[in-house]
């Protein structure tokens, strides 16, 4: 699926010099930003609620397209129409021009004068859509043989047409987002959130009313127009904002322009490392074809069952705390930086190690609940499970990487996560390969749990060398202190959903009654539990939320 989550963003701190921010602190009559980190964690929540509109509207999509299609052969189609698009926006105008453009732009924004910076958007923004045109339209006159030869060898030919004629639309969004995705990056840049952050919300209510509308006549068919839709939203509804910030286009193309070649210096080694990683999508597509009906669809809810808690609580902290990274590892203060570091990747620990727990023990009453309806057969909802009890082993490595990256990128390194990301991709691939003959498609989850674990260990250790430590003792701690209290949460929802199998009359939906007590047992349980063992990050976020409230 397209991501289209926020990415990593650079702020304006992470494009000047440590003497640049000082002289525009200096301006603004103002310490350099970010050092307040109760102000970083207070702004965590507000981020957190957009990231969480975003997750919802993400999961009822999956919801509604679920009830219609299942874990069934059109849609393992659809899933596989999506590969060469996204790899087309995440190589061309995703992740690997937002972290380049966003620097530049940002250093030319700070300017009196933004003509500069407005030029350059305009370049980028023609150049980058003169590109997607036409990789696009190569990509959809070759769209049979790349579906039948490279996609998915293992399809029927019925389904191989299929998939070619959803990439062909879906290729038409691409381009599209090509320019979205450049927008988003001018806004974050300017210290804009609020649009590029609802933008994602329209993209996923576009493929609800796609779903609701036009499947049931069209099929498939009509998610893609669904896409098209979708990407066109994405767009529009950043422009206001973009028209406030006194946008002027201007019709040029320039390949020697000292700042669009500067981009694509940038661009090179994230360039890589994304095509790597969309290769290792590309291998489990291509696996997965071979595999039985619905493997592709029941990884891709599993896949997006494991991303709620890591995007709601990962992605928001990290995008939130980036800025801090930024402004004391220019402002010089590591020992600020080191401690702001630990107790963010403490924070996150803390709340996702319960969190892959609960959703571990509670996770076919989760399914059942989301996603057993229509199509989703009880068969479909094991399926989802087998495969979900993998990638939550590797939860916590996920999010934890979200804050680990962003410790290179303030520390003004991108290139060690690149080739550590490029070695844990090569991993997964040959992980991949190595374990579905025993495990099926399970084996490609578990590829990646055991590959994006290992990338987060050898980063967490690369990088409290570079910063002469991380108070990894206090680290180990926490993590030591989540796993207890989130054992002595696991027993008593295994003791609950035991309990609610064997009480709950036929009359009621024995997934709800277990999914939703589960929920507020975990909450009980795991709350008590850290109280005993006095964690220090259960006192930091009851006080972060206190303070958001009391503002409000």
């Amino acid at each position: 699926m397209i991501l289209l989550h926020l990415p990593y963003n650079p702020g304006i701190m992470d494009a000047l010099a440590p003497q640049e921010i000082t002289e525009v602190a200096e301006q603004t009559n103002a310490a350099p930003a970010g050092l307040d980190t109760r102000r970083m964690f207070s702004a965590a929540l507000i981020v957190m609620l957009f990231f969480l509109l975003s997750r919802v509207t993400g999961l009822l999509r999956e919801v509604i397209l679920s009830d219609r299609f299942g874990t069934t052969a059109q849609y393992d189609a659809y899933l596989a129409a999506f590969r060469v698009p996204d790899l087309l926006f995440q190589l061309i105008a995703g992740g690997a021009l937002g972290s380049a453009f966003i620097p530049i732009f940002a250093g030319l924004w700070l300017k009196t004068d933004k003509a500069d910076a407005w030029l350059l958007f305009s370049r980028i923004l023609n150049l980058i859509t003169l590109i997607l045109v036409v990789l696009a339209a190569i990509a959809a006159y070759f769209s049979v043989p790349l579906v039948r030869q490279v996609l998915a060898p293992g399809f029927t030919p019925e389904q191989d047409l299929l998939t070619a004629e959803l990439m062909q639309a879906m290729l038409l969004g691409t381009i599209v987002f090509g320019a979205s995705g450049l927008v988003m990056g001018a806004l974050n840049a300017t210290q804009h959130f609020v649009s590029p952050a609802a933008a994602p919300v329209v993209y996923n209510l576009a493929i609800i009313g796609a779903a609701y509308f036009l499947a049931p006549s069209m099929g498939v068919k009509g998610l893609a127009i669904g896409v098209v839709v979708g990407s066109a939203a994405h767009l529009l509804v950043q422009i206001p904002a973009l028209l406030r910030k006194g946008v002027k286009y201007t019709p040029s193309i320039s390949v020697r322009d000292p700042d669009v070649i500067n981009v694509a210096k940038l661009m090179g080694p994230r360039v890589l490392g994304l095509f790597l990683v969309q290769a290792n999508f590309l291998v489990n597509t291509i696996i997965a074809s071979s595999l039985v009906a619905g493997s592709l669809s029941a990884l891709n809810y599993a896949w997006l069952l494991m991303l709620l808690p890591q995007g709601i609580v990962a992605q928001a902290i990290a995008t939130a705390a980036f800025p801090t990274f930024s402004a004391q590892y220019a402002a010089g203060q590591m020992t600020a930086l080191r401690h702001t570091f630990s107790q963010t990747l403490r924070t996150v620990v803390f709340l996702v190690v319960p969190a892959a727990v609960a959703l571990y023990v509670l996770g076919h009453a989760v399914i059942g609940v989301l996603l057993e309806h229509g199509a989703f057969t009880e068969q479909s909802t094991e399926m989802v499970f087998f495969a979900l009890q993998f990638y939550l082993l590797g939860l916590l490595a996920h999010s934890a990487l979200e804050i680990v990256v962003r410790g290179f990128y303030a520390a003004q390194n991108t290139l060690i996560p690149v080739v550590v990301g490029i070695g844990a991709m090569g991993l997964n691939i040959v992980l991949s390969l190595a374990l579905v003959g025993a495990l099926s498609f399970g084996g490609l989850a578990l590829a990646n749990t055991v590959a994006t674990t290992l990338e987060m260990v050898i980063l967490l250790w690369l990088l409290s060398r570079r910063l002469h430590g991380i108070e990894g003792k206090q680290i180990a701690l926490t993590f030591l202190r989540s796993v207890v209290a989130a054992g002595a949460m696991a027993v008593a929802l295994w003791i609950w959903v035991a309990w609610t199998k064997a009480v709950t009359p036929p009359a009621l939906d024995v997934d709800w009654v277990a999914a939703v007590g589960g929920v507020l047992i975990a909450l009980a349980i795991y709350g008590l539990a850290s109280w005993l063992l006095r964690s220090e990050e259960l006192r930091l976020v009851i006080g972060m939320v206190r303070r958001r409230t009391a503002r409000t």
